[in-house]
Parts: C-alpha cells; sequence; structure tokens
C-alpha cells in the first residue's frame, strides 16, 4: 500500500470513522466488536490492504491491533501540543513505512507517498495510512483542527478538512441533528 500526503482529507476522515468506533463516544456500544465487523469498516472505507490480498480476511490478531491503533488515534486527536501530535503521527507513518518517496498517480503526476512493507499488518498498514493523512493535515490545515464533538452527549473526536473549517460535530447528519432538535424542542412553549 501506499499512502500519499494528497489524500489527506480522506485519510482524516478514516482516522475519524475509526476513532468514532469505540463504546466510548456513544451509546451505541463497541462498533468492532469481531473480525467481521473490522472487515466491514475496511470495505465501507474503500481499503485494499496489501495484508488482506488474495481474499484474506482479517483475524482476531488484526482486530486487537486494530483496536490498539485506535486509542493511538485518538491519542494524537486528543494532544493539547501541536509537536506532541507530529511526533505521535509520525510514529504511526513510520510504523511499517518506507520511506517517502516519489511515485507516479494513476494520471502519470509525480506525488509524495509513503509505501508499507510487504510483511506489514492490517494494522499497520492502517497506522502508515492515518500517520501521514493527519502529517498531512497538520502541514496543510494545523493542528485546530483536531476536535472534540460539540454535542454534549457524545464523546467523539474528528479532523476538521472542510474548507470554512467551522465544522463542529463528529457525525453531522447524527450529533448535529440531536442537538439541533434538542434546541428546537426547548424553544417550544409547553404544551
Amino acid at each position: 500500500m501506499k499512502a500519499t500526503f494528497t489524500g489527506y482529507a480522506w485519510a482524516a476522515g478514516v482516522a475519524t470513522d475509526l476513532v468514532n468506533t469505540s463504546p466510548a463516544v456513544q451509546s451505541a456500544g463497541e462498533l468492532l466488536p469481531n473480525p467481521a465487523a473490522l472487515a466491514r469498516f475496511l470495505a465501507e472505507h474503500d481499503l485494499h490492504l496489501d495484508a488482506l490480498a488474495a481474499g484474506h480476511t482479517p483475524s482476531r490478531d488484526d482486530l486487537d491491533q486494530v483496536l490498539a491503533l485506535r486509542r493511538d488515534v485518538r491519542a494524537i486527536l486528543e494532544a493539547t501540543a501541536e509537536e506532541h501530535a507530529a511526533l505521535l503521527a509520525t510514529t504511526l507513518a513510520r510504523r511499517a513505512g518506507t520511506a517517502p518517496g516519489l511515485y507516479r498517480d494513476t494520471d502519470g503526476r509525480w506525488q509524495w507517498y509513503v509505501a508499507t512493507t510487504p510483511q506489514a499488518s492490517v494494522a499497520d498498514e492502517l497506522a502508515v495510512l492515518v500517520g501521514v493523512g493527519l502529517l498531512a493535515v497538520l502541514r496543510t490545515l494545523s493542528h485546530d483542527r483536531f476536535r472534540h464533538c460539540a454535542s454534549p452527549a457524545c464523546n467523539g473526536m474528528f479532523v476538521d478538512t472542510s474548507r470554512a473549517g467551522r465544522r463542529r460535530y463528529c457525525t453531522p447528519d447524527l450529533c448535529g441533528n440531536r442537538v439541533n432538535v434538542a434546541n428546537h424542542r426547548a424553544r417550544r412553549p409547553p404544551a
């Protein structure tokens, strides 16, 4: 697998979604309870990892490693110092990555990539993808784009890659809608 610095919005979305699969985020419970759920997560994010080539499916060990990675990614998003976030993201990018290199993309243009080693695990490949993506967000957008969800009922986090940088909720359709409904109900006169 090759992680690109230019695909940071997608990689930041994967980081956001991975962190928010935790039972500590919302009342839905653990969203990655077994290897089949991990396989669905990877498929939903169109992640074709080298470690799962040739029809292999995630194992319990892969799941355990991804759950540990989830804690590492949350630590990056919660880091209060920009330098600390950069150091932690760099550690992820190095986990199974090689030195950055220039490779041609599908349109024939040169792009910076970090390729993973052939023996990289599922969690290692995800770590490189997320680490490179978060480093690119730090460089391109800034550390203040790593945020806690503004919903009082949610403990989620997200990386705001929107152009305006005004995103407030980890899942706007869910958390944002709940807050808007609660605000609307609070404004209505009692029946």
